[in-house]
């Protein structure tokens, strides 16, 4: 008689804690991070003849594709001047 009952001692508990909806836990508050130039590590997806492109000269590709990614934001207006120019 060492062994467990089968059914669990209170079906209406057993019941309830098979249909209640599982709580999924809150996505983590992202922070920016306080050292500025701090490099983040992402994944992305590129077409495989962009990645050759930057892998053909060999090591340091990666700094290759962040350095282009700064060039091409650098040169785009800022959206806030554009905006002023139009309400004149």
């Amino acid at each position: 008689m060492a062994n467990p009952p089968r059914r669990p001692t209170n079906p209406m508990a057993a019941a309830e804690a098979a249909f209640k909806p599982i709580k999924k836990p809150a996505a983590p508050v992202r922070e920016p991070s306080a050292a500025p130039n701090v490099r983040e590590l992402v994944s992305i997806r590129i077409d495989r003849a962009v990645l050759d492109h930057f892998q053909e000269d060999g090591p340091g590709w990666q700094d290759r594709i962040n350095d282009t990614l700064r060039r091409t934001i650098s040169k785009k207006p800022n959206n806030a001047e554009d905006k002023r120019s139009d309400d004149d």
